[in-house]
């Protein structure tokens, strides 16, 4: 089976409708944001731009404006002719010293504010979750989790974090906080290159990530929550401590 079969609302939030205000920018960052994050994968096919326009709610003249500026970006390629049309280009992580030139673009008050938003999201997304979500619902995490565990390149693993809250705010059937947290993955996702690194550390966020899919599981709620934000709150206390190295 694909994994885009099984992906659930995660990829469903992805193509909503867009809203009114920029929709041309709108569909670059949804397209672009769910590109980097993983949940569009490398060398997959986006549907036709008829399709793609309809789900998206915006006229195809949009849209073509949305993946030229997409293929500039490089994250999207175009093929002509038979077989031929838009397939997603991941994009390459920037290297350490990049990624940690561009942390220093971030204050510490800053990764703190980013850290707390991050916690509402994931906490009320985990607690949501623990109350509406069927067992079924919880593969795609469950999947998640393992493939982290076992990932030794960074990037994956800064991907695959960031896809476990994404996926955790699909369970919990809110597609405003799918998409929240896509959006906030984008800001953040690279950077979590710099602490993911640790082998020690990415074991233990796979198995706080188990430790949230247990309690959503048994609907403790209160429990999901808090086990959610504990882990956010950690990882961004990481990186405000490379940040304060730099």
């Amino acid at each position: 089976m694909r994994q885009h079969e099984t992906d659930g609302g995660a990829r469903k939030a992805v193509f909503t409708p867009v809203d009114n205000r920029a929709r041309v920018d709108t569909v670059v960052r949804r397209i672009g944001d769910a590109i980097e994050l993983g949940l569009l994968a490398d060398g997959e096919q986006l549907p036709g731009e008829s399709e793609l326009a309809g789900q998206l709610g915006v006229s195809t003249v949009t849209l073509r404006e949305a993946l030229m500026a997409l293929r500039q970006q490089g994250l999207v390629t175009t093929r002509r002719g038979r077989g031929g049309g838009s397939f997603v280009s991941l994009p390459e992580v920037p290297g350490e010293g990049r990624l940690r030139a561009r942390l220093r673009g971030w204050s510490t008050e800053e990764l703190r504010d980013l850290g707390d938003h991050w916690a509402a999201l994931s906490g009320a997304a985990a607690r949501l979750a623990a109350q509406r979500t069927e067992p079924a619902d919880l593969l795609p995490l469950r999947r998640t989790a393992e493939e982290l565990a076992d990932a030794r390149d960074t990037a994956a693993r800064s991907r695959l974090y960031g896809r476990f809250h994404v996926e955790l705010a699909a369970a919990a059937q809110s597609a405003r906080l799918t998409r929240e947290q896509v959006a906030l993955q984008s800001e953040v996702g690279a950077l979590l290159c710099l602490v993911l690194a640790d082998d020690a550390y990415r074991e233990e966020v796979a198995e706080r990530h188990r430790s949230v899919i247990s309690a959503v599981q048994d609907g403790a709620h209160e429990t999901a929550g808090t086990l959610a934000e504990r882990c956010v709150r950690e990882s961004a206390a990481r990186l405000v401590a490379v940040r304060l190295t730099l």
